[in-house]
């Protein structure tokens, strides 16, 4: 081989795929891109932890988020200690708790008393059933080792965010309200992406009368106010129905108003699409309308897709928590964020037991991670800029 043969596969050899600009994919560039949103990155794995401890609620749970402690009502949270009076490490406990009536104001709280209760993890606690299954177990990740023989429920206990008026650990209620309302998000901007770019789609790839029909219709939608015809609709739904069917005709309620938006952007971009040469070979080829449409059209323009997406999901967390937290969506023994706010409508409540606002910080948190999340599909849709 010559050399100027060598030098030439030695230049090619040293041209990387996987970290050269000129050579990487579309997809590669994008994900570069994204790793220079440190919000983003930050932002991404907590809402991948929040998924992951919501669907597995009773096990990451200390309690059941309908259990009750009925001699330990409004209760401050616990708090956690690793070194007893002595100066002693005990490892992580907690101590018991005994009631105080205030000889003044005559209301009851709670007072650490002497005795010690040691936690753990992978504890023994009330039985649930594994993802909704009749399989049966009663092992938690973390909470108070019970003494042998002692069934869960007396007076060891252990409350890290306090209980409600009933004696419901805050924290349980927590976890398991987040897998209803965090769930309740992509079902709702499934329905949302699903309507919005099959009628934009439409509209934009037909035009004529289909495209005046669609487009009157998104002007009378967006020309109502959004969370009055949130209520209208939410309060239309019969009160005797299960709360499994208001479930997934309340994500469709937000759907029906949420799609417009996407809808119009996605008619725009079809307008410019229609007369490209890829579009008019794939008709001459004899593909059908939905075909064309779904198949070589919208993935031209799939970044925006994505990041519309994501900056749709606040908003529907949002949407539910407002709807429930007015009486007019989910209702109890569903547990949501919403119906958890339902116990801080007066201030008295929240002077009283301020730590029954603990689900608005998980809402706050989810919502700023769905927002940092967007920012970054925002900044990495085009990679070449």
């Amino acid at each position: 081989m010559s050399d100027k043969k060598k030098k030439s596969n030695a230049n090619i050899d040293t041209v990387d795929s996987s970290s050269s600009y000129e050579v990487a994919s579309q997809y590669k560039l994008m994900w570069w891109k994204f790793k220079k949103h440190k919000a983003a990155m930050i932002a991404v794995p907590v809402l991948i932890i929040m998924y992951l401890i919501c669907m597995c609620c009773e096990f990451f749970a200390p309690a059941l988020p309908l259990e009750r402690y009925k001699d330990y009502k409004d209760t401050a949270p616990t708090r956690i200690h690793l070194w007893d009076d002595d100066g002693n490490f005990v490892g992580p406990f907690v101590y018991g708790l005994e009631r105080y009536t205030d000889p003044y104001t005559f209301r009851k709280s709670y007072v650490e008393s002497d005795q010690i209760i040691k936690l753990g993890f992978f504890v023994r606690g009330s039985e649930y059933g594994v993802f909704g299954s009749n399989l049966k177990w009663d092992v938690h990740f973390f909470g108070v080792k019970l003494p042998e023989g002692e069934e869960p429920g007396g007076h060891n206990v252990f409350f890290l965010m306090g209980t409600d008026s009933l004696g419901r650990d805050v924290f349980s209620r927590i976890l398991s309200g987040g897998r209803i309302s965090l769930s309740f998000c992509l079902v709702s901007v499934a329905f949302t992406v699903i309507i919005g770019l099959t009628l934009g789609g439409l509209s934009g790839y037909l035009g004529g009368v289909v495209d005046t029909i669609v487009q009157r219709a998104i002007d009378l939608i967006m020309s109502i106010p959004g969370i009055p015809m949130w209520m209208a609709l939410a309060a239309a739904l019969p009160s005797t129905m299960s709360n499994l069917k208001k479930y997934f005709l309340m994500s469709l309620i937000m759907s029906l108003i949420g799609w417009t938006g996407l809808a119009r952007v996605t008619r725009g971009k079809l307008l410019s699409l229609r007369e490209e040469d890829f579009v008019i070979a794939a008709r001459m080829c004899g593909s059908s309308h939905m075909r064309v449409i779904f198949k070589h059209m919208l993935p031209s323009f799939l970044s925006y897709i994505i990041v519309s997406v994501t900056g749709s999901i606040p908003g529907t967390i949002l949407g539910e928590t407002t709807l429930s937290f007015l009486g007019l969506g989910l209702q109890a023994p569903t547990v949501s964020w919403g119906t958890l706010l339902q116990d801080c409508q007066t201030v008295d409540s929240m002077a009283a037991t301020p730590w029954l606002m603990f689900p608005a910080l998980f809402i706050i948190v989810s919502v700023l991670c769905f927002c940092f999340m967007g920012d970054g599909l925002r900044d990495a849709a085009d990679p070449y800029k």
